[in-house]
């Protein structure tokens, strides 16, 4: 039998996650955790940073030519992460 001061553990981590604004950055840190999933291995493997600022994803490569390349798919790594997530996280992409 529940009391009304009862709560289960997902309800208080939800509530925490709202309260201090968690929500967005943990959605953010499972983005880039999918990244090598999405875009392959040896792509990850040349990924040296990534960072997440106001939706726009930085991701930061040590090749040129793979760089050339992600830019022209864009738009569909973009989808890809984003349906990774679940929902839109990021919506923009800059390659350095």
């Amino acid at each position: 039998m529940k009391r009304e001061s009862e709560f289960t553990l997902k309800e208080v981590i939800g509530e925490l996650l709202k309260a201090y604004r968690w929500g967005s950055k943990l959605d953010e840190a499972k983005l880039v955790e999918s990244w090598e999933k999405v875009v392959g291995g040896i792509i990850g493997k040349h990924t040296v940073n990534m960072a997440v600022k106001n939706k726009i994803l930085y991701v930061k490569l040590n090749s040129s030519v793979l760089r050339s390349e992600l830019h022209m798919a864009k738009s569909k790594i973009i989808l890809s992460l984003n349906k990774e997530a679940g929902k839109e996280v990021i919506t923009d992409m800059v390659l350095r």
